[in-house]
């Protein structure tokens, strides 16, 4: 045996897998926990405001009345389209953060 090596003990590795089951309950509670949330970004000045949930869903659209003219609708659909991206960024870095806390940093790999 190499000079310092300890030998992995029962006991260890017992409390080991409790530690990455609870981690594992933990990051289950948490994802059920995020995909309730919802999250809101707008464009255009608060023109286009979209509304997303935790599973990725667009939840609402609204759109200020002023915006919609129907010689321009190009400009109207980008402003959806911005305001739908940023939303759902603003979920996807959300649900990082908050496994992050669980898993202390560590990138799992296929988590979020």
């Amino acid at each position: 045996m190499a000079k310092g090596k300890r030998p992995m003990v029962p006991g260890n590795m017992n409390n080991m897998m409790k530690q990455v089951q609870k981690m594992q309950a933990d990051m289950e509670k948490m994802q059920r926990e995020i995909e309730e949330k919802e999250f809101e970004a707008s464009a255009g000045g608060g023109a286009v405001t979209a509304k997303v949930n935790g599973k990725k869903e667009l939840v609402s659209i609204v759109l200020k009345e002023e915006i919609v003219d129907p010689d321009d609708i190009e400009m109207l659909q980008d402003l959806i389209m911005v305001a739908v991206n940023e939303a759902l960024r603003v979920a996807d870095e959300t649900a990082s953060k908050e496994m992050s806390k669980l898993t202390g940093g560590m990138n799992i790999p296929g988590l979020f």
